[in-house]
């Protein structure tokens, strides 16, 4: 995203793009180590505090992401894959074996900033347009990424649609968030222990992205980009930690689930899934707008997309700062005195 910003507006833009990839990418990492807590909480009954458990997720995907490439990251996500869908399945199952919900309706009449925040984390569901550039750089046949972006997104649209009107339908309006925790207590504690690697290696996967951009700017041109020398794996070793750190603290001062990810979707994902999309094929269309009927109507398309980006941006601010405020986001999230009491 850097290099992009860099080819838009030359050194600021680089600078600017830059940031807010790290950025969003450490706030995507707190929200990974928020769900290790609530995860953990729910398997062990609020066995230990948050804070502890925060921490030892800290430790864990440090570990993982000391790798310095994606190489064995490719194998991790076919685990991945088959955790969270395993658990997805399992959730489906247990929900849908208990009576359903006879109140559920096709609409619901609910407050402005809990709606918007539902859109917020669809948003950020989408959103992992952030590290695309990253993942074909590393692609032996960068020109084949299309063709698993394709699959990707068949793939994961069909499954939240799937999963989201099923566990709906079965767990009624007050669906918990993440939506595992929406079954009994014995399926739940299965479907978060089942769903732990998933939680996990994603993270991991943002955490190497946000780290390799830091550690290509200081040392791209040098033997360290190649060589394992003591300089280039302290300094790894030093980037990721520090990295963790701030997502821990980010992940300890947010604790509520959708107010996290309807904040990053409102300052970070906004851009990067819409707005920046939009802003991407203008750049590189310039001057050949309205050329002819396709181009003029994929023109118009594209500066809605960026309105669209903008609009989620004001308003998600808005609204995720009066979630935040009010703590009224609804999601999970536990302390220390709730294990006490």
């Amino acid at each position: 995203m850097a290099d992009v910003g860099e080819v838009m507006l030359g050194p600021i833009g680089r600078e600017v793009f830059g940031a807010a990839q790290t950025i969003f990418l450490i706030f995507v990492m707190g929200s990974h180590l928020l769900t290790f807590t609530i995860a953990m909480n729910a398997i062990t009954s609020h066995a230990t505090c948050t804070i502890v458990w925060g921490v030892v997720g800290v430790v864990i995907l440090f570990l993982l992401t000391l790798p310095r490439t994606l190489r064995s990251v490719s194998y991790m996500s076919i685990a991945s894959f088959i955790s969270i869908l395993s658990a997805v399945i399992l959730t489906m199952v247990g929900v849908g074996i208990e009576r359903p919900d006879p109140v559920v309706q096709a609409t619901v009449t609910t407050g402005f900033t809990s709606a918007f925040g539902s859109v917020l984390n669809i948003v950020f569901a989408f959103a992992g347009h952030v590290a695309f550039f990253s993942f074909i750089s590393e692609l032996k046949e960068p020109q084949d990424f299309p063709k698993a972006l394709f699959v990707l997104q068949i793939c994961d649209t069909t499954m939240y649609i799937v999963v989201a009107v099923v566990v709906y339908r079965y767990a009624g309006t007050d669906v918990a968030s993440p939506a595992l925790g929406s079954t009994s207590n014995v399926v739940m504690k299965v479907a978060y222990g089942i769903a732990l690697p998933t939680i996990i290696i994603a993270g991991m996967i943002y955490a190497h992205v946000a780290a390799k951009y830091i550690y290509v700017r200081i040392f791209r041109g040098t033997r360290h980009m190649s060589k394992r020398t003591w300089l280039s794996v302290g300094s790894w070793t030093g980037i990721t930690l520090t990295l963790w750190v701030i997502a821990w603290i980010i992940a300890e001062s947010i604790p509520v689930f959708n107010d996290l990810l309807s904040l990053i979707s409102a300052l970070f994902a906004s851009w990067f899934t819409y707005g920046l999309s939009g802003v991407l094929w203008l750049y590189i269309n310039h001057g050949r707008w309205f050329s002819s009927g396709k181009k003029s109507a994929l023109t118009v398309l594209n500066f809605l997309i960026f309105g669209l980006g903008a609009i989620v941006c004001g308003i998600g601010l808005y609204t995720s700062g009066v979630a935040i405020h009010s703590g009224s986001g609804g999601g999970s999230s536990w302390s220390c005195a709730d294990n006490q009491s």
